[in-house]
């Protein structure tokens, strides 16, 4: 039976690649600097090695996990880009509509905190 991986937050997610791109690391050190279960970390580490994400080997007794390729830490240069022009983009509309929404509009108006 096929099950979906137990879903950890977006940002521990991003922060393996970031731990990653330093280079090889073991289970332990991952699960030393990211908030998650030994077990999830494990299944989706290994659903990333079958999507040739990360790659694994054994060293002096350790599986050690690493980036499979350049590519893959190019790619979350990438994204941080985008989710950073998106984000600045947000604070920028949620400004305009804060300085544009009348106080006077009534009970129903939307709050922008």
């Amino acid at each position: 039976m096929n099950r979906p991986l137990p879903d950890p937050p977006v940002t521990g997610r991003i922060r393996w690649y970031e731990l990653l791109q330093a280079g090889p690391l073991p289970v332990r050190d991952l699960l030393a600097e990211i908030d998650v279960e030994s077990s999830t970390l494990s299944q989706h580490l290994a659903v990333l090695r079958r999507a040739g994400v990360v790659a694994s080997f054994r060293d002096d007794g350790l599986v050690l996990y690493a980036l499979s390729t350049p590519a893959v830490a190019d790619l979350l240069a990438a994204g941080r880009r985008i989710l950073g022009a998106v984000l600045a983009d947000r604070d920028g509309l949620l400004a305009e509509l804060r300085a544009t929404t009348s106080p006077t509009a009534g009970a129903n108006a939307p709050r922008f905190r």
